[in-house]
């Protein structure tokens, strides 16, 4: 099975409401119901929410045919830019197979702009990734240079090659990519 990886623009609806609100923005991870991620994603757009949802292309064999499908890389999650009102948690979690906002009290908790950066500039770079357990321990690196310089993440070791795991700490999920070559330092 092959895997390539591209996302939806994050940039392709505008956050709407006054200045301030555009300021306060923040991402947030939202849970939906499975295999709706890009349904909502695309409503969430027509609606003027920013959406990020990063998919991975796969190559999936039966028998009889082969065909190429393209997945959520979080599956059941995707991320929104959104103001932190009432009003704009009110348009989402009025979407039909939308569960929640990832956090405390049903609000969401702002996931830090670095962490979907990092996530965007993985998916961009089409650097092959895979998913990686969560980790809350190890040491955390910044990438000095090349394509991926300033992604931050946590170190790791794994059958004797080195890799960077970046999460997302709202929806636990995290991603590893091999680094051998690259310039790191602790941060």
């Amino acid at each position: 099975m092959s895997t390539s990886l591209h996302f939806c623009d994050p940039t392709s609806a505008p956050v709407i409401g006054d200045s301030a609100e555009i300021k306060s923005a923040k991402w947030y991870a939202v849970q939906t119901r499975a295999r709706h991620e890009k349904v909502i994603a695309h409503r969430l757009r027509e609606q003027g929410i920013s959406t990020f949802l990063p998919l991975v292309t796969e190559v999936h064999r039966w028998s009889d045919r082969k065909k190429v499908v393209e997945l959520p890389l979080f599956s059941c999650y995707l991320f929104a830019r959104l103001a932190p009102t009432n009003e704009d948690r009110s348009r989402v979690l009025r979407l039909d197979g939308v569960f929640q906002f990832v956090g405390g009290r049903g609000e969401g908790t702002p996931i830090p702009d670095e962490q979907i950066d990092a996530v965007r500039i993985l998916v961009k770079e089409h650097i092959p990734v895979h998913s990686h357990p969560f980790l809350r321990i190890g040491q955390r690196v910044r990438i000095r240079s090349g394509a991926l310089s300033g992604v931050e993440g946590i170190l790791v070791a794994r059958n004797g090659d080195h890799a960077l795991v970046v999460s997302v700490e709202a929806i636990q999920r995290s991603l590893a990519v091999r680094i051998e070559g690259y310039d790191i330092e602790p941060v």
